[in-house]
């Protein structure tokens, strides 16, 4: 920990970085719940960046969901710390001159997890199921640095063209998965994809994100979801009551032992899911041809 406070000095915080002279603003490329995210040059390296600035505002009213002695840490700070193949590499974050956090990352020529799943171009469904395998272990590395995603969906998921490299985006609702952060009644994440326990305010732990990877994963092979459309909490309560829809019904064409696993993913009860997002990839794995 000391070489994080001789980076960030006696006050704990990163140096306040004047973001307009620092960056060369290019494109702007989207915009999230909580952020704006640019395409920029860093004038101090000359390398092409992603640029995230979160909203201050939005930022206050989620965090203010925690309690301090809590110490949850940053977005900034959990997403510097995570290197894999299939999570979005953050190199620096910090607070701007006018007070807003900042992340800046590689900037990836990529589509969207969302936008694969509308097309269902043959590049999709050659490499499905190697995606989905990529989002596993993408998911199964950050559980493995003891963090909860919490938001695991298609619109949280980028394929890098033409390579076909998925990586996880977007760290903003992570938490640490210690019991604190695992007490029941702190609902976030979008309602389609949030687990029966989380939307009852149970207490949560990593199948949470096993759950939302189900869901993202039958979306994948049927451009749906596995229960009607939720437009609130209360109505993902109520269609969590119901069993899902049949994936082989909808997929005929699909690998049988696939839609088993995906299925088992949607379990309503923690339990009766795959214990961990390994066991599940390793799951898929053994569906490949040519497996020894």
């Amino acid at each position: 920990m000391q070489f994080l406070k001789n980076l960030f000095g006696k006050s704990g915080e990163p140096p306040r970085v004047d973001l307009n002279r620092r960056f060369e603003l290019l494109s702007r490329v989207g915009q999230g719940t909580m952020s704006r995210f640019f395409k920029a040059r860093d004038t101090r390296t000359g390398r092409v960046v992603g640029l995230k600035i979160l909203d201050p505002e939005k930022l206050q009213k989620y965090e203010a969901r925690f309690p301090p002695q809590l110490k949850k840490p940053t977005e900034g700070e959990i997403a510097c710390s995570l290197q894999h193949p299939q999570v979005i590499r953050t190199f620096e974050w910090g607070y701007s001159t006018a007070g807003e956090q900042f992340l800046v990352m590689e900037f990836l020529d990529a589509v969207g997890l969302t936008f694969l799943i509308d097309v269902q171009n043959d590049f999709f469904q050659q490499h499905r199921l190697a995606l989905i395998i990529q989002l596993g272990e993408g998911l199964a590395y950050l559980h493995s640095q003891k963090f909860i995603y919490r938001d695991l969906c298609p619109s949280n998921v980028l394929v890098t063209q033409p390579g076909g490299e998925l990586k996880l985006i977007d760290f903003g609702l992570a938490v640490p998965n210690t019991p604190p952060f695992q007490a029941p009644g702190n609902r976030t994440g979008k309602a389609n994809y949030m687990a029966p326990e989380l939307a009852r305010r149970q207490k949560t732990d990593q199948r949470i994100d096993l759950f939302s990877y189900a869901v993202t994963c039958f979306e994948m092979f049927t451009r749906r979801h596995p229960w009607p459309e939720a437009k609130s909490l209360e109505s993902v309560v109520q269609h969590m009551n119901s069993p899902p829809a049949s994936l082989t019904d909808l997929c005929p064409t699909i690998d049988p032992r696939v839609a088993a696993i995906i299925m088992r993913g949607l379990a309503r009860e923690p339990h009766e899911r795959w214990p961990s997002a390994d066991a599940m990839v390793a799951e898929f794995r053994a569906t490949l041809p040519n497996q020894v």
